[in-house]
């Protein structure tokens, strides 16, 4: 067997319906655990958020900033492809079923949250470090640290394939595509700018989120809410489409195959992970940097990325695609997307181009950051500039090259960063209820 067919296999079995179980059902036992208090505390999210721009509690950026950097790395190119990819292959009903990933997702990212700023701690030059490695290390103890050091490993190499060559050569096709400029330009212009940022650490990097992804998530939301409000009369219609086939299945129309209610669901839990990430332990490393002084605030908030990401940005996407029946003509991915808002806003296509490659190159700045922090664990903090250099020259690489491989060695290392996280909120979500039931109603009086 030689090593893509190995590679192929491994990520059958890591990707397979264990580890989508694996991931659904930590969050529905967080979910029934923690009593549905993500659910019930989204208001709450929202004010803190507001509130936390002007937070000066211990920490190396705002809470705001965490989740902008967070939602960088998460918003990005599966609300676009991901969604038209779930809706081709399981029907509208997929949608459905990444409403119900996401809402039990929270809890997943609200213990992550919870768990990264209680045991997080300071590096060798001052700055806050923590994530699945930190509190697997200082939560379960020194004899789990090989789980913790598995962690890190995994996601070291993770994000130089999805948080970095493949969005860069998602950027250079794109532009390609739509401009005509060469991918070699392109490769030069990513790396200016990429580096132009990570070089100057969180701080900066949190600070570009911070305007960037309002930007962009809201300029994809205008777009998306334009083609939504020009045929808001067959939303019922799209309504109906979406809860029949994700409990009936969905027949063949125009170009579309018909797809089973196991189809529905499959791909529905699978686009809906791979779009908000929660369970894969990258974004609470975001989170364990921010400015707060209790655990559940910033759970609270980061619960947000997974509603905003999957609930709120994935479902403009869908309901555009359902309400246009661009699910039912023959294009794929991206361009079926593209295809959906070019029938209504003229020039669609280039704006969608756009979107993508702000997606892109948001995710660019959050997974180098994740990187670095797990390298940091690993090999200290003079691996800092090195792993920055490692990152800027990846780049240009990605975006000239041939990506299949990459891509399916990058989904086998996530499923792989996935594991140790999982067991370690699993092994600690006692210490999330418990801390839950005695703060959180405090937390709610604080923030009336």
């Amino acid at each position: 067997m030689g090593f893509e067919q190995w590679v192929g296999a491994v990520n059958g079995v890591v990707w397979g319906p264990g580890m989508l179980l694996l991931l659904l059902g930590t969050g529905i036992y967080l979910s029934l655990g923690l009593r549905f208090v993500t659910l019930r505390n989204i208001p709450l999210g929202f004010r803190l958020l507001l509130r936390s721009r002007r937070s000066e509690d211990e920490g190396d950026i705002p809470a705001f900033n965490a989740l902008m950097t967070a939602l960088s790395a998460t918003v990005g190119t599966g609300n676009i492809v991901g969604v038209a990819t779930a809706i081709t292959l399981g029907g509208p009903g997929a949608l459905f079923w990444m409403w119900c990933t996401a809402l039990v997702g929270m809890a997943t990212k609200y213990a992550e949250a919870v768990c990264a700023v209680r045991f997080r701690e300071r590096d060798a030059r001052g700055n806050y470090a923590g994530g699945p490695m930190y509190y697997i290390q200082n939560g379960l103890g020194p004899r789990w640290r090989w789980l913790a050091v598995a962690f890190a490993g995994f996601g070291t190499l993770a994000g130089f394939g999805i948080g970095n060559t493949v969005q860069a050569n998602s950027i250079a096709d794109a532009v390609e595509t739509s401009l005509g400029l060469a991918p070699a330009w392109t490769a030069v212009i990513i790396a200016v700018l990429v580096g132009a940022v990570i070089l100057g650490g969180i701080t900066r990097i949190g600070k570009v989120a911070g305007v960037l992804v309002p930007f962009m998530a809201l300029g994809y939301l205008l777009m998306g809410l334009t083609v939504i409000a020009l045929d808001y009369q067959r939303l019922p219609m799209v309504f109906g489409l979406v809860l029949d086939g994700a409990f009936s299945g969905t027949a063949a129309s125009g170009g579309f195959a018909g797809a089973a209610v196991a189809a529905a669901i499959r791909f529905g839990v699978a686009r809906g992970i791979f779009s908000n990430e929660a369970g894969l332990g990258s974004a609470p490393i975001a989170h364990a940097a921010a400015r707060c002084k209790d655990p559940l605030q910033q759970g609270v908030i980061a619960m947000l990325g997974t509603f905003i990401d999957t609930v709120v940005i994935c479902s403009v996407t869908g309901f555009a695609i359902l309400l246009t029946g661009a699910w039912t003509t023959d294009q794929q991915g991206a361009a079926m997307t593209a295809w959906a808002f070019q029938q209504v806003i003229p020039g669609g296509d280039l704006l969608l181009t756009a979107a993508l490659c702000l997606f892109a190159f948001s995710t660019m700045l959050g997974w180098s950051y994740y990187g670095e922090r797990c390298a940091v664990y690993l090999f200290g903090v003079r691996a800092l500039l090195p792993f920055r250099l490692l990152w800027i020259a990846a780049l240009p690489i990605g975006a000239l090259a041939q990506l299949d491989m990459i891509w399916l060695v990058a989904d086998t290392l996530n499923a792989l960063m996935a594991i140790p996280n999982l067991i370690a909120l699993l092994l600690l979500s006692p210490l999330v209820f418990r801390m839950t039931r005695e703060g959180m109603g405090r937390l709610r009086m604080e923030n009336a």
